[in-house]
């Protein structure tokens, strides 16, 4: 089992920030990455209809020998996690619970603002795990529509991006946030803009990142690590446009993207 690889999927590209960090953090593993490019976004879609999605895509990764599945996507965290963690005998991590915990380790004054898609805020999932673990937390969340595609279009430090971010954050952060949940993959692309934005007194929490640690994590306690500390090339399916799914990718992670294959999931 160590030896075996990590799988990752999301409804498409966003989720490449999760497995950048995954490189980054756990670089000896290997990882099978799995975007569902034919039906993105799921933020707009019914629950039911995420659910199925998301078990079409664990049993795709499952049948590739996975050791570990990381739902590297918001909305199916919020909606799937549970049932996939029920339903197969591999250990399942979301984006949703790490960078919550995170969240509540930063802040100083209990106030924290939650940013992602219209679809996770709409879902109340970060204002559901913040506040089970602290009640006494206040939660201020705002959907940024357009991070999405200035990130995949590569303007997350244009001057567009940084008009959004202000409109986007100027109620939070009135409301006088001392810390900062980016809840959407694709948002670690705009930190830099974010933090110019929010300024020095904000920590800005990167779900990515910390769902990237929660991985490691999981691995040591399931003695799953593997032993190797050279790293592999990922793999990559997509169910739809490989060709974008390649420029879009390789701008996220800063490299070109190989090994990438069209699958159906029917």
């Amino acid at each position: 089992m160590p030896e075996r690889a990590i799988g990752v999927f999301d409804s498409g590209v966003g989720g490449l920030t999760v497995l950048r960090e995954l490189r980054k953090q756990i670089p000896g593993e290997s990882i099978v990455y799995l975007g569902d490019t034919a039906r993105v976004p799921y933020g707009t879609k019914s629950s039911p209809t995420v659910l199925r999605y998301a078990h079409e895509a664990a049993r795709f990764l499952l049948a590739q020998r996975v050791k570990l599945l990381v739902v590297a996507c918001n909305t199916a965290s919020a909606v799937a996690l549970d049932e996939l963690s029920d339903r197969y005998q591999v250990p399942v991590v979301g984006v949703i619970e790490p960078g919550a915990r995170r969240a509540l380790e930063v802040t100083r004054n209990g106030r924290i603002g939650v940013i992602g898609t219209e679809g996770t805020i709409r879902s109340g999932a970060y204002e559901r795990a913040l506040r089970t673990a602290r009640s006494d937390i206040e939660v201020l969340s705002a959907a940024c529509p357009l991070f999405v595609p200035l990130a995949e279009e590569g303007w997350a430090h244009h001057e567009i991006a940084r008009l959004a971010a202000r409109e986007y954050l100027a109620s939070l952060l009135m409301q006088g946030i001392d810390t900062l949940v980016l809840g959407c993959t694709h948002y670690p692309l705009l930190k830099q803009t974010l933090r110019e934005v929010a300024g020095p007194g904000v920590a800005l929490v990167d779900s990515a990142r910390e769902t990237a640690k929660a991985v490691a994590s999981r691995l040591k306690d399931h003695q799953l690590l593997h032993r190797s500390s050279a790293a592999s090339q990922p793999l990559y399916f997509v169910t739809d446009i490989p060709d974008r799914f390649k420029r879009v990718g390789g701008s996220f992670l800063g490299e070109p993207l190989q090994n990438v294959t069209t699958v159906s999931l029917d």
